[in-house]
């Protein structure tokens, strides 16, 4: 028997409505994401891939229940996520899991490296606070932090700030990680040990849906790739050796390439 996939999406739509610049503005609708549908079985990593605005944020933040959805189904493990209240979620959030794009901003600027994951491991994972400081101490050893486990964020390097991100967020040992541009902004070198530590550290078992608008990283840390064009995914594609055909696909993929351009936006 097959096991459960951590994650199925099945004919998802997401709609915003959206308010011109005056108060008399009309208000329109914004359909972010298309029917879309996917799955992620446990142990794959999988990069939601597109320029800005193809609906590949808004896709993950709806798979994690931060944004609600306007049609279809989402399941965690085989559960209704999509159907459940935030109150319901609550307790089983420990085990799917956010890193966001903008470290700085997700860390409190009063705590310590030590204190972001200590309150991880008390708040949600339930361990009493000695066991949560040597927990603590020990996945910010493995992410080679330890030096630093007393420093404040506005004295860390955003390297260090998106490691303590990882270390709360491994720290309790999560079955589906959904990261969102965790590099964005670093040097090469800072992003590719970065993406080293996300992807070394996933628990055994676990998935990742790794958001970026980087080929070389989707092909280097993804097992699949799934295309997005406005809101709609185009092409899935597997790595790290899978071709593109789709002309917006192929684009991403080859950006000095000459592709038919004209059939990337019929969608």
């Amino acid at each position: 028997m097959s096991e459960t996939p951590i994650v199925q999406v099945e004919s998802v739509d997401k709609t915003f409505l959206a308010r011109g610049p005056w108060p008399w503005s009309p208000t329109r609708t914004v359909l972010a994401v298309r029917n879309v549908s996917l799955t992620v079985q446990p142990g794959e990593v999988v990069a939601l891939v597109g320029q800005s605005g193809s609906g590949k944020t808004t896709l993950s933040r709806c798979i994690l229940g931060l944004e609600s959805i306007t049609a279809g189904r989402i399941l965690l493990e085989g559960q209704p996520w999509h159907a459940l209240s935030e109150q319901q979620r609550r307790t089983k959030r420990v085990r799917y899991q956010y890193v966001p794009q903008d470290a700085l901003s997700a860390l409190d600027p009063q705590q310590t490296a030590l204190e972001h994951v200590v309150e991880s491991l008390t708040v949600l994972g339930g361990r009493d606070r000695t066991q949560a400081r040597a927990d603590a101490h020990a996945m910010l050893e493995r992410l080679g932090l330890s030096h630093r486990a007393e420093a404040l964020p506005r004295e860390m390097s955003g390297g260090e700030q998106r490691r303590v991100t990882l270390a709360r967020v491994f720290a309790l040992q999560p079955r589906l990680v959904v990261a969102d541009e965790p590099t964005s902004g670093l040097d090469p070198d800072r992003q590719e040990s970065v993406l080293e530590d996300l992807i070394t550290n996933l628990p055994e078992g676990s998935s990742c849906i790794l958001v970026t608008h980087d080929m070389p990283q989707a092909r280097k840390w993804a097992t699949r790739a799934l295309v997005m064009l406005e809101g709609r995914v185009v092409e899935e594609l597997p790595l790290p050796h899978g071709e593109p055909r789709h002309p917006y696909a192929r684009m991403l993929f080859d950006p000095w390439g000459e592709h038919d351009l004209a059939q990337s936006t019929a969608f």
